[in-house]
């Protein structure tokens, strides 16, 4: 039987909390050539909580590997570290165990429409909130393409010499372009990791990840995520 939290060591509940980050890094860092710890924070740069605490990972490698090589036996060790120390990194690994959801970090509430709603709606939504991007739906309820407001704003252009053009008639499937929006579907649950790889692999060409409950194309969005939400984020995680 193991022991409690209250029964362990410092030393043994902070190499507890090390081994907990080593797994999370083991797990989310994609394409890494070694599984060693401090290689794993490197070449995990691109996600936002590693990078936040890039530093003190560092530290704490360094911290771990002069405990556990000092061990004289299996559950002796010469050092001890400070309890400060050890609950920050307690407190690190419970963070890196339940990253913040996409859910939590994407654009406020998502506006969608149908192939057969008028533009003029979709002009009067851009205007009240201020949003760029609209998944569209078919008649089969099903998500059929992105509409963003550089199409938009292409499709008027074009139209700004047609004198039969009448923005209360024309319908959203009238602005479809062949040219079609690159955009990933994910639950609800997926985590800002998972989020942050989609667009590391392809961040030049995705338009957008769009949210619903289980990732499905039939379902309707509950939240959508871009580049810039990311970067938000990011910023204000440093």
């Amino acid at each position: 039987m193991g022991k409690t939290k209250t029964e362990l060591t410092l030393s043994e509940r902070f190499e507890t909390a090390f081994n907990r980050i080593h797994k999370i890094l083991k797990d989310t860092v994609k394409h890494a050539e070694t599984d060693k710890f401090t290689e794993l924070v490197h070449k995990g740069y691109n996600h936002v909580l590693i990078r936040h605490y890039k530093e003190d990972l560092c530290q704490f490698a360094k911290l771990r590997n002069a405990i556990v090589h000092e061990k004289i036996d299996v559950d002796y060790y010469i050092a001890e570290p400070h309890l400060d120390v050890v609950k920050e990194i307690e407190r690190i690994a419970a963070e890196f165990e339940e990253p913040k959801t996409g859910l939590s970090i994407s654009s406020k509430e998502v506006y969608y429409f149908y192939e057969e709603d008028l533009v003029k709606d979709v002009l009067s939504c851009m205007k009240k909130t201020g949003h760029t991007r609209f998944p569209i739906y078919n008649k089969e309820d099903k998500y059929s393409w992105l509409l963003t407001t550089r199409e938009i704003i292409s499709w008027l252009a074009n139209q700004f010499d047609n004198p039969k053009i009448d923005l209360n008639q024309v319908k959203v499937k009238e602005l479809y372009k062949r040219e079609e929006s690159h955009v990933v579907f994910v639950s609800q649950n997926a985590t800002v990791f998972e989020i942050e790889d989609i667009y590391d692999e392809d961040h030049e060409k995705i338009e957008a990840v769009i949210i619903t409950a289980t990732g499905k194309k039939t379902e309707k969005p509950n939240g959508i995520i871009t580049s810039r939400d990311l970067l938000e984020v990011a910023l204000a995680e440093e």
